[in-house]
């Protein structure tokens, strides 16, 4: 860059105002935030993403240097609002990720469907992954596996959820083909959005404390410690697969 393009000492210096006045209005909306899911905290979380975002910019264009910090999923990858002023309907549009951790605890929890399903629908569906994941999803709800998860063997991932606009609600059936081609961006009221970047360098220096934390309470109470409560968990899920079980999940098929 050259140097007539490179911003002023004094734009550098504007923008990291900026980033301390966002960061006061940030803390001001969290200290009077009327609940989970408060859009003034939501907007003054993008105010402060996108002060910090320019002031990063400016400051490497004008000295070669970085800010320590750094706050993904901003605002600013979505579009204006063109959507209506006093929505009519609304639609809500939720992406969850799971990766299969444990593929023999998946299946046995399947088999207890299979087995206190009376009329035998599905029955040797939960003999591989794909058929047990259809069983599981049809028998619970996507919120409630997304809260039991770790029992039916799943990890979570990132996940996102939109709130989208409309004038009326659609036909009955209309967008059922294509649920997601229609999501217009200029139409999203507002989003939350969950992934492990957010967490990974708070969590980095908090697990060995937490640890010595959950060590010494056990200790002092003489209550059992969540992972031997998973090693008992272990134990009858083994038990149930059985030692001469073939584990190894077969490759899905196309269809059903």
């Amino acid at each position: 860059m050259s140097d007539a393009a490179q911003p002023t000492a004094a734009e550098v210096r504007a923008a990291a105002e900026a980033v301390k006045t966002a960061l006061d209005r940030h803390l001001a909306a969290v200290e009077r935030r009327s609940g989970e899911d408060d859009p003034a905290v939501y907007d003054a979380f993008n105010q402060l993403a996108a002060a910090a975002e320019a002031y990063d910019e400016l400051l490497y264009d004008r000295y070669d240097e970085v800010t320590p910090f750094e706050i993904p999923g901003t605002g600013d990858s979505m579009p204006p609002y063109t959507g209506p002023e006093e929505p009519s309907a609304l639609s809500v549009l939720i992406r969850r990720d799971y990766s299969v951790a444990e593929p023999q605890r998946l299946m046995a929890q399947a088999r207890r469907v299979e087995a206190a399903d009376e009329e035998g629908v599905g029955a040797e569906a939960s003999g591989t992954v794909h058929g047990a994941l259809g069983l599981l999803f049809g028998e619970f709800e996507p919120d409630e596996i997304a809260s039991r998860h770790k029992e039916f063997g799943l990890e979570e991932g990132d996940s996102t959820l939109w709130v989208t606009a409309a004038d009326e609600t659609a036909e009955p059936g209309e967008w059922l083909e294509a649920p997601f081609d229609q999501a217009d961006p200029q139409l999203v009221v507002c989003r939350f959005d969950v992934s492990a970047v957010f967490d990974d360098e708070y969590d980095d220096g908090l697990d060995d404390d937490d640890d010595d934390d959950d060590e010494a309470d056990a200790d002092e109470s003489g209550d059992v410690g969540a992972g031997e409560l998973d090693e008992d968990l272990d134990t009858d899920l083994d038990d149930d697969i059985g030692p001469d079980e073939d584990t190894e999940p077969a490759r899905p098929t196309a269809g059903r």
